[in-house]
Order: structure tokens, then sequence, then C-alpha cells
């Protein structure tokens, strides 16, 4: 018994080690983000044909220093792709924001008022899990125009049925317990119920649930810019660099696998640690 207590603490110490280098590598990004202007070496824009395809190198064909290399275009890499993680951090965090509340709103409802609401809800989200994403998004994307708030808006509704469904289901077992019953029994209204009793509960979950989105987003993000549905050129996006320089994989590699390679670290290092918050926040999973 007590050699099972000391090996749950040291795994939870260094569940909370990992969930902290998760945490670090993402403010770490955000900072690169919010800081890209003065970051980056060169303008991500800016046109040199004369330097165009150069390798990574620190004295370029035009005597500027490409680490990355340059594009087809003669556009430094390195300073597209630290342009590139706004675009896909914005987008992904609002687009967390917007799923998020929506999601969370439909799922507490559903829980909380059950019947005709539920049952609609839950259609709704059965129906939606059922239509393939990418012909939700040419289709709104279509109507609306390729911009950051249709984006925004396109991979936020992709994500509410996670936080709807989960939600719905914690605030079943939380509607039937006896504090839920002294409150109303006290005269307590349902706003009140849910914003004092219910959110505090499932705040844990939201969290975790943000956080696997969060890198589902930033994936969705580049999947539509790789496809052309997403920011278009010439603002920097990591997809629409990986499309860019498909054609170049056999002379020039670097123009799609650095951004490649900064997308799938990100994306795996946002989505587990969401895998450690939900091992570190879950109580059911504390004892095994």
């Amino acid at each position: 018994m007590v050699r099972h207590a000391a090996r749950a603490g040291r795994q939870a110490r260094r569940t909370r080690r990992f969930i902290g280098a998760g945490i670090g590598f993402v403010v770490l990004m955000a900072a690169v983000a919010a800081a890209a202007p003065w970051l980056a070496p060169h303008d991500p824009v800016r046109q040199s044909l004369r330097s165009r395809l150069a390798a990574p190198t620190l004295e370029g064909p035009d005597g500027k220093s490409h680490l990355l290399g340059t594009d087809h275009l003669g556009r430094d890499v390195l300073s597209r792709v630290i342009h590139g993680a706004r675009v896909s951090l914005l987008v992904g965090g609002a687009a967390v924001l917007v799923g998020g509340a929506i999601g969370s709103a439909l799922g507490i409802v559903a829980g909380f008022r059950g019947g005709w609401a539920d049952s609609i809800i839950m259609t709704l989200a059965d129906a939606q899990l059922a239509f393939p994403f990418i012909l939700l998004a040419i289709g709104i994307i279509a109507v609306l125009g390729p911009s950051f708030p249709t984006l925004v808006v396109v991979i936020g509704l992709s994500g509410w049925v996670s936080y709807a469904r989960i939600l719905r289901s914690q605030v079943l077992s939380l509607r039937s317990r006896e504090f839920v019953d002294a409150v109303l029994a006290l005269g307590g209204s349902v706003p009140r119920i849910v914003l004092r009793h219910v959110l505090p509960n499932v705040l844990s979950s939201l969290v975790v649930i943000a956080t696997l989105e969060l890198a589902r987003a930033i994936v969705l993000e580049a999947t539509l810019s790789f496809l052309g549905l997403g920011i278009q050129p010439p603002t920097p996006s990591w997809g629409g660099m990986v499309h860019e320089g498909r054609e170049y994989l056999d002379s020039a590699w670097w123009i799609s696998t650095c951004p490649g390679l900064v997308l799938m670290a990100t994306s795996i290092v946002v989505s587990r640690t969401g895998d450690w918050l939900r091992d570190l926040l879950d109580p059911t999973l504390k004892g095994e």
C-alpha cells in the first residue's frame, strides 16, 4: 500500500513536470508570435528573385543570412515560420473560444434541462459528427469567402460537439446531487446554480477539452490553408507554406519541411499537455 502511494506520488510529480514543460512551450510559442515583428530577421512577404530557393545558410546570394533558406519567391523561410505562428495560435485560440462557448452552453442546457432540449441538441451533435468537416468548411467558405473570421467560425463550429457531449454527461450527474436539490429547495434560480455550483465542478474538464481542441484547431487551420481555404497569400501560414513547397521537395526541401516540423511539434506538445492534464485532474484515473 505504501509502495503504491509512493509510486502514485512520483507519477503525479512527473506529470506535473510534463504539464509545466508543455505549458512553457505554449507560452514560448505565444511569445514568439507576439514578438514576431521584432524576432523575424526579414520581412516575411518581401520577395527577392535573386535569392530564390537559397539553401539554409549564414550568407545567401543577397549577402544576408537565411538560417532556414528561402522559398521559390526568395522570401525568408524563418521569418515566415515565425509570423506563421501568429496565424496558427490566433486562429486556434479564437476557434477554441467560439467552440467552447457554444458547446459548453449547449451541453449544460442539454444536461440540466433534459427532455426535448436534450434530444434536439444531441441530434444536432450526432448529425455534425456524421457530416464530413471538409464539405462543411467548403460550403461555409464558398458563401462567406476565405477570411480570418470565417476560418475561426468554421473551426469553432467543428469543435463544439466535444464540449457539449462531455459537459452534458457531467451535468446529468451533478443535477441529481443533493446540493443541487438543496439550492432549488431554498429558492435558488437555475442560472445561479449553473454559475455557482455547476461550472466550478466542470471547470477542470473544460480546461482539458480546450487544450486538446487547441491542438486540433491548429492542425485544421493548417489543413484548410494547405487546401487554399484558409489564410490567403501572401500572409504566412504553416499550412500554406507546406502547400507552396510541395513542388520543390526534391530541390528545396526546407520550404515545406521547416513549417511542417514546427506544426507537428506544436500540435504534439499541445495534445500531450491535454492528455497529462486529464491524467492529473480526472479523479477516476488517479488510482491507475
